[in-house]
């Protein structure tokens, strides 16, 4: 439902009607306006997450002042060479960027500064980060957010879809001042500078191990076997949909493969008369599945119920085998909270959620503020990190080394973001 405070808000416009660069004579044409300009670039792109299997980019908007917005078709347009050299000579702006350099930098284009809207709204203590929630709050706009979710593969692109994506960058470069602004006369700038300048040298994480494991409902399947077969289903799947293209999803759902892993069909016929097995190519490629299931019940391979791994299990889980750590966790998450409440900036950007569990789980063996500080730099904290976070730390552990009893009653309220994942503790 749409917030009832923007509904009295004025609909954002758009300083002229977008048309789509498809071509390397009109790339040109827009380069060449783009140069005209000055000031930062407003960035964004559009993909067409769980349509498409890939994660590329299919529309790329870049907004600047004097130099107007353009919509840019990646794949038509082909070398972005040029394009490219011109981004980096500015700082560009992007809401929420870590949802788009990856794509963007698989085309070529990777910024050398940026400013992003939606950590620099999480730093200044907005209620709501959402670019549409932002927009409103700082430029006293409504920005419709309809096509977010849409095909942005689909050829050609309707006039709305258009609108919308310019929509998404135009105001970029207002915002960026707004809330610019904003920071400075919260004494928080340096600090969101400090932020952006990590991100661009961020990169995704590496993928995790047995990503069949993800599937959605697997955690109904109660043996080895079933697992198997789940996992054969799910890299079926994943090649079929990989071949063209398709998000694994639209292919046959999740909650299919789950449920043909756990009927566990002994004939083909079995499975096709699943009627629990549903999806466009559930039929279509029934001998598919069929052998991805054979595979699984025949697997010499049997996958454990549960990964034992090198990662921290919830700090919750930690009472009654690492009380120490437990009641440092208990300790630390209390004083960030109250950091975080005083400088009105979430607690999962005072110190990223792993980095807490792990110092607090292993923390130097010398322990002391300078220690901690050196810790964190090596865990990749930035500056005002270092300056605000190793006395507290240092607090806290120096505390629970004196006396751990009155943190060992608290319960490890994780609902910050300080948790870790289903893995069994180091040590």
């Amino acid at each position: 439902m749409t917030d009832p405070v923007e509904q009295e808000l004025p609909f954002a416009t758009l300083a002229r009607k977008p048309v789509v660069v498809d071509s390397p004579e009109s790339l040109a044409r827009c380069i060449e306006e783009l140069k005209a300009g000055s000031g930062p670039f407003g960035v964004d792109a559009e993909r067409a997450s769980g349509f498409r299997y890939s994660a590329r980019a299919y529309l790329i908007q870049i907004s600047r002042r004097g130099g107007g917005t353009h919509l840019i078709d990646p794949i038509a347009v082909g070398d972005l060479s040029e394009l490219a050299e011109l981004l980096r000579t500015d700082e560009w702006i992007l809401h929420a960027a870590t949802q788009d350099l990856a794509c963007l930098a698989e085309v070529g284009l990777t910024p050398t500064s940026l400013f992003d809207t939606e950590l620099g709204s999480r730093i200044a203590g907005l209620p709501r980060v959402g670019l549409g929630a932002v927009v409103a709050e700082l430029l006293g706009l409504h920005l419709a957010k309809e096509h977010s979710a849409a095909d942005w593969s689909t050829r050609p692109l309707p006039p709305e879809w258009l609108d919308y994506a310019a929509l998404d960058v135009e105001l970029l470069p207002d915002l960026r001042d707004a809330l610019a602004d904003r920071l400075t006369a919260a004494n928080k700038l340096d600090i969101a500078l400090q932020e952006f300048a990590h991100l661009v040298t961020w990169a995704p994480s590496e993928p995790k191990p047995d990503p069949w494991r993800r599937l959605s409902g697997i955690q109904s399947l109660t043996t080895p076997r079933h697992l198997a077969v789940a996992r054969e289903l799910w890299r079926e799947r994943d090649e079929f949909a990989r071949g063209i293209d398709m998000g694994p999803g639209r292919v046959v759902p999740d909650r299919a493969l789950v449920a043909a892993a756990a009927a566990m069909p002994t004939s083909r016929g079995a499975l096709a008369g699943l009627s629990t097995f549903t999806g466009r190519y559930s039929r279509k490629e029934l001998d598919r599945w069929w052998q991805a299931i054979q595979r699984g019940m025949s697997a010499d391979d049997l996958p454990p119920m549960r990964l034992r791994g090198n990662g921290l299990s919830t700090p919750r889980n930690w009472r009654e085998k690492h009380p120490e750590a437990y009641a440092r966790f208990v300790c630390v998450r209390e004083s960030l909270t109250e950091l975080s409440n005083e400088m009105t900036i979430p607690v999962e950007n005072l110190l990223l959620p792993d980095t807490v569990r792990r110092i607090c789980f292993a923390p130097p063996e010398d322990i002391s503020a300078d220690s901690i500080a050196e810790w964190l730099v090596e865990a990749g904290a930035r500056q005002w990190q270092v300056d605000l976070i190793p006395v507290r730390l240092n607090d806290c552990f120096v505390r629970v080394a004196n006396d751990p009893t009155p943190f060992l009653s608290a319960p490890a309220n994780e609902d910050n973001g300080t948790g870790g994942a289903n893995a069994e503790p180091e040590g």
